[in-house]
């Protein structure tokens, strides 16, 4: 065949119009772009976990902007989720019903963790005051934990709410590392993970042998708590250990070994899986990583283009999985339900 000039302008002519006549090459959609079902971003990495994911569901970035996103709790009462932007002592609010962002608290001493305990009541680990605290139907705020022995709390991370009213949190102290997620102090205490009786109010030590414990949940029939560990030097893993008495914790083992990056907030499904948020490993490994309750077996990933802090489930059936991340919250519907009550 003879290549020549006309050959090549005859034949580049009908490579264009091909190109101007395919719909989806020439057409503007508008930002943000459409996206082909199923959403890659959500891999199945075994077979069972292929039945949670809804097929004509994606990832959803709801709101955008933040500096160090964390703590969702889904309010179904009021059609709302509340999460922290930490560096800017904030609290914030999307709404359900208008997809709305607003302030919701604007100091929040540099809120981290929320939950709500079994009254619906919001349960928040401050990092500037160094304590828990609860807002009640007023607004009004109570603080049930501040100081352990006479000695300050370092800076509370993460709390989950047993149903006999326990408050379960960790206290790793990353908001007194420096001034930009808290104040710079010095550490006066170990960093446990505590409970704070709900008949007394006293506190004790459930967990004294972790670096940095961080994110925590509870198993569906709370018979386990997971606890996930981002220590600095040591082994970067999820840990499973049994609740006894719904009072203290034993027979402590590895449920999820995280490396080389870490794992964060945590809940479980209704059928005991656990959607960890994770991150600090890049691209391939940030987003949620979901485990079987059988030995911590990862099923499934949801692919985030930032690191995931804390994930929770919320929506008006707890099938819609909150995930905050770096400076961003998003949202997957699922097809499992949150554990979680309320």
């Amino acid at each position: 065949m003879k290549i020549d000039r006309r050959w090549i302008l005859r034949n580049g002519a009908a490579a264009a119009a091909t190109l101007a006549a395919s719909p989806v090459l020439a057409r503007d959609w508008g930002d943000p772009p459409p996206v082909r079902y199923p959403d890659d971003s959500v891999e199945v990495l075994d077979p069972s976990f292929a039945k949670y994911r809804v097929g004509n569901a994606n990832v959803e970035r709801l709101a955008a902007g933040l500096r160090w996103a964390e703590g969702p709790v889904y309010f179904r009462d009021g059609g709302y989720l509340i999460w922290s932007d930490i560096p800017n002592n904030r609290l914030m609010r999307w709404t359900e019903e208008t997809g709305a962002v607003s302030i919701f608290r604007p100091v929040s001493n540099y809120t981290n963790g929320n939950t709500r305990d079994r009254q619906g009541r919001l349960i928040s680990c401050e990092h500037g005051g160094r304590r828990v605290t609860r807002t009640e139907y007023d607004g009004t705020v109570t603080v049930l934990m501040d100081r352990y022995e006479g000695k300050k709390l370092n800076a509370p991370n993460d709390a989950v709410v047993h149903s006999d009213g326990g408050i379960w949190f960790t206290d790793p102290g990353y908001g007194i590392l420096g001034d930009y997620e808290g104040g710079k102090a010095e550490f006066e205490l170990p960093r446990n993970v505590y409970r704070i009786d709900p008949v007394s109010g006293q506190a004790a030590v459930v967990a004294g042998d972790f670096d940095r414990p961080n994110g925590l949940c509870f198993s569906p029939d709370e018979k386990k708590l997971y606890i996930a560990d981002t220590s600095d030097k040591g082994p970067k893993q999820i840990r499973v250990l049994d609740v006894v008495d719904g009072k203290t914790l034993a027979n402590a083992r590895v449920f999820a070994d995280m490396a080389p990056g870490l794992a964060d907030g945590m809940r479980t499904d209704v059928d005991g899986n656990v959607w960890a948020a994770a991150g600090w490993a890049g691209e391939g490994f940030d987003g949620v990583h979901i485990f079987s309750p059988e030995g911590g077996k990862p099923i499934g990933k949801i692919h985030l283009p930032e690191i995931c802090s804390n994930v929770c489930f919320g929506g008006a059936r707890k099938n819609r999985l909150f995930m905050t991340g770096s400076t961003s919250l998003y949202s997957l519907y699922v097809n499992t339900r949150g554990a979680q009550v309320p």
